[in-house]
């Protein structure tokens, strides 16, 4: 599966989404750090990536409607560090298969994760 990973999200995110066989990259990698979110989320679109983010902008279901998109997996971890991340990316690949959450709105923390499929 092709995942990018918003500009918040570190280097040992994108190796492990690696590591579990998935095509992953960040918009850091493309030259996009601090580019608008307008423009983040058309090369996403364009690529057809899964976007793993910590920007609640992209929470907005109203804006983001499932199904019109390859899919938005929004973490809200309790901490930001890279290990809390990791720790929840970890908890979510272990209980969905990320290809499942393809066209959906997602936010996931440590304790639960909401998922708002097409209609």
């Amino acid at each position: 599966m092709l995942i990018k990973l918003d500009e918040n999200m570190s280097n040992a995110h994108t190796e492990f989404l690696r590591q579990i066989g998935h095509g992953c990259d960040r918009v850091t990698d493309e030259g996009l750090s601090g580019a608008t979110d307008e423009v983040v989320w058309q090369q996403v679109c364009l690529e057809q990536r899964l976007f793993i983010t910590l920007d609640l902008d992209f929470s907005d279901v109203r804006r983001f409607p499932p199904g019109t998109h390859p899919g938005i997996l929004l973490l809200r971890p309790r901490s930001r560090s890279r290990q809390a991340i990791l720790d929840l990316l970890s908890r979510i690949v272990n209980e969905y298969s990320l290809e499942s959450l393809q066209g959906c709105l997602v936010v996931a923390d440590e304790i639960q994760t909401r998922i708002r499929r097409p209609s």
